[in-house]
């Protein structure tokens, strides 16, 4: 059974830095994508950034050059470094893993994992 775990939400004063990060666990062969979502209320999810398996990385412009999404593959673990964090990125964010190889009975499979959400509140 594969699972997502992702921590380190809290409350920050505008201008300050948290760190996320989100491990898989279970049998896993492979990861391709790995990523960041968010939702703030009354809003739909968002793409933050994302980090293939080789290391390319792509971010929403509304985050490029405060935020740095790095993986450590061989713990199949992403990470989100947020600097600079304004008010307008209180959201609960979401880490995705895309095409996780994995076993099952009848053989390989390639599914799409989520986390269970972190609170990022941003405020003074």
């Amino acid at each position: 059974q594969v699972q997502l775990v992702d921590s380190g939400g809290d409350l920050v004063q505008p201008g300050g830095s948290l760190r996320l990060s989100c491990a898989a666990s279970g049998t896993i062969f492979s990861i391709d994508d790995m990523g960041w979502y968010r939702q703030a209320p009354g809003k739909e999810r968002e793409l933050v950034a994302v980090i293939t398996n080789g290391g390319s990385t792509n971010y929403a412009d509304s985050v490029k050059g405060r935020f740095t999404i790095s993986r450590d593959n061989a713990k199949n673990t992403v990470y989100l470094q947020m600097n600079s964090l304004k008010p307008e990125d209180t959201a609960v964010y979401y880490c995705n893993a895309d095409r996780v190889q994995y076993p099952t009975t009848y053989g390989r499979r390639w599914s799409s994992f989520w986390g269970q959400g972190t609170q990022v509140t941003v405020s003074s």
